[in-house]
């Protein structure tokens, strides 16, 4: 009888102990900085209530939503005549309340609704977390990943958006990744929405256009045809999809553009304070204006932030923007939020490619000790339960096989050292100690042993 060898689902992977503990270096590293600059951290549930979701993310985000099945008789409130008009929308509202978590966002807003009398305004939070898209699988496209937020909510000042370039600068220098920093304003999409006449079409335009580097500028146009935007709105459009220049001078020509336009010189506005005060906090960081950029998430209602690594085509690697009233869908109106999400898995996937984990990061002991039998062991135990108070991993392997053996362990771990405890070193109050990349021995009093490893001295466990 032949057993199917088991599997994971498409867009999520498995990861080694070697592979774990370079993630853990990008969690470690965000979490640093994310406390450095006063945020604090929340969890929420992997799942939430779909009337919590829906609706926030857009209509092709909500397509994107794993729904979760009732529990127990699913299809109890269901009628034969409702399975038979397949009416896929109607049946999924009977069938599924809750769903998994698209981002971070979104259950953060509820979260602030649900715990608002006991939130200290403006609130900082970071969330580290996975989120959960039924996205096509593709290079650094999951369906399971991990997103590292940090939020500030309950504040309008613009000082916010350039805190949160400065936390991209520091974070990402810490990995050292170069990057490319691009900003927009949604606003700023909002005026040229109504100076081509289709001020009520916002969101399918910024769902269009914020493709264009993956389809191409002639795609985008089809797709904007298609959603019924008229020909001559779409050429009115092409100017702005074709800007170039500094940023200067594509604030210059904007400024012309939008002259008569209210919202639109308002994100003119927002955007030239945010440049300023980056100029002058991050002389050097390449950052630029960039009027695709759109995020095609229905809540943005500020600026738009992306992050790009320069050295890897992946895709954002980090992105985000403001939010005036994300709460309001949950009766907590008037309070603007603004917020960047890191991409664990993107970043991870840069790293990997660009060869930038230190070569020592590997999940394994310190030191392992060698069973030679169960007097030996007795021995072994104290002295590992000595080295593991004093802060260095150490294992004793759990049975007395053959030397051989053992020693492939260590080196299939890559184990630095060995320690040999036989009944002759015991008797003698010594130890061997073997430095598996040389093969170096050397043979120690245990005594002395524990006063170098209690000093830290690192001419024992380098």
């Amino acid at each position: 009888m032949s057993t199917q060898k088991p599997s994971i689902p498409k867009g999520t992977r498995d990861f080694s102990p070697s592979e774990m503990m370079k993630r853990n270096l990008i969690f470690e590293t965000i979490k640093r900085v994310f406390l450095l600059y006063g945020y604090q951290p929340i969890e929420t549930p992997a799942m939430e209530n779909l009337s919590t979701l829906l609706g926030k993310y857009g209509e092709e985000g909500d397509k994107l939503l794993f729904r979760i099945l009732n529990s127990g008789d699913f299809l109890g409130n269901v009628d034969d005549e409702e399975l038979k008009e397949r009416n896929i929308a109607k049946l999924a509202t009977k069938i599924s309340e809750k769903g998994l978590r698209y981002d971070l966002t979104v259950p953060f807003a509820r979260y602030v609704v649900q715990y608002q009398n006991d939130i200290t305004f403006p609130f900082k939070r970071y969330q580290i977390q996975p989120v959960w898209r039924a996205d096509r699988p593709q290079k650094g496209r999951y369906r399971e990943f991990y997103q590292c937020d940090i939020d500030v909510i309950g504040s309008d000042a613009l000082f916010n958006e350039v805190e949160l370039l400065e936390v991209i600068v520091d974070i990402f220098e810490r990995l050292r990744i170069e990057i490319v920093i691009k900003l927009n304003n949604r606003k700023i999409l909002a005026g040229v929405a109504e100076i081509i006449g289709e001020s009520d079409r916002l969101f399918d335009i910024t769902a269009a256009i914020d493709k264009i580097e993956k389809i191409g500028l002639q795609k985008v146009n089809d797709e904007l045809a298609e959603k019924g935007i008229s020909q001559e709105a779409i050429e009115k459009l092409q100017p702005v999809l074709t800007l170039s220049g500094t940023n200067s001078e594509k604030m210059t020509a904007l400024k012309q553009l939008l002259k008569h336009n209210q919202i639109g010189l308002l994100g003119i506005h927002e955007m030239e304070t945010v440049f300023g005060l980056a100029a002058e906090l991050l002389p050097e960081t390449n950052i630029e204006l960039d009027l695709t950029l759109a995020r095609g998430l229905d809540y943005y209602t500020g600026a738009i932030i992306e992050v790009k690594a320069k050295e890897v085509n992946i895709g954002s690697i980090c992105g985000g923007g403001r939010y005036d009233d994300l709460t309001g869908i949950f009766g907590m109106a008037g309070i603007s939020g603004v917020g960047i999400s890191f991409g664990a898995d993107r970043i991870f996937d840069v790293m990997n490619e660009l060869k930038l984990f230190p070569e020592d990061n590997i999940a394994t002991s310190k030191v392992l000790f060698v069973n030679f039998g169960e007097e030996e062991q007795k021995s072994g135990l104290k002295l590992v339960k000595t080295l593991r108070k004093l802060g260095y991993s150490a294992e004793l392997y759990p049975e007395p096989a053959k030397m051989k053996k053992q020693m492939a362990y260590a080196n299939k771990k890559k184990i630095p050292y060995v320690i040999l405890m036989g009944k002759d070193e015991i008797n003698n109050k010594v130890l061997t100690l073997k430095k598996m990349k040389t093969g170096e021995q050397m043979q120690i009093k245990i005594e002395d042993f524990i006063i170098k490893i209690t000093n830290k001295d690192n001419s024992i466990l380098a």
